[in-house]
């Protein structure tokens, strides 16, 4: 009876472990997304807020593309490995900001990975104008580590 149930418990541990992940995700550090955006996330604080610099890859505008300021929260930042965030970048060289909402995940592989969807909001002349003045979409961003050569 006692090695069915050790089995048992093994059998058990092992069909959960591929949704487990036993590193924490963490933010802090430098991204790059699917369209070669770039941005670095600052520490995250005790309350969970962090700020950051963003650099997109891809506008709307005809303006040189400047680094941007991000702000943001983390949600449960010492509870959970794998936290939610979101986060909004102030773009520097447009009349225009955009939010971030997603989670950083850790994969099978031990490589960590920022899921997110966003809102840009542009600036229209006219309530007339309204409907397209905001942009959605989703991001995946994968951390930049640094190059030793």
């Amino acid at each position: 009876m006692v090695p069915t149930t050790s089995l048992l418990l093994l059998l058990s541990l092992a069909l959960l472990a591929p949704g487990l992940s036993a590193e924490k995700c963490v933010l802090t550090g430098r991204w790059t997304n699917d369209l070669g955006s770039n941005m670095t996330i600052g520490a995250v604080n005790t309350k969970g807020e962090f700020t950051g610099t963003y650099h997109t890859a891809v506008t709307a505008t005809t303006n040189e593309i400047k680094l941007s300021p991000l702000k943001g929260n983390q949600h449960s930042t010492n509870q959970k490995s794998q936290p939610t965030f979101g986060f909004t970048v102030n773009w520097s060289f447009s009349d225009a900001n955009t939010v971030f909402t997603g989670q950083c995940f850790v994969d099978k592989d031990g490589k960590e990975v920022l899921k997110t969807m966003w809102l840009l909001r542009s600036h229209v002349d006219s309530i007339n104008d309204d409907w397209k003045a905001t942009r959605v979409g989703t991001n995946v961003f994968t951390r930049l580590h640094k190059r030793w050569e």
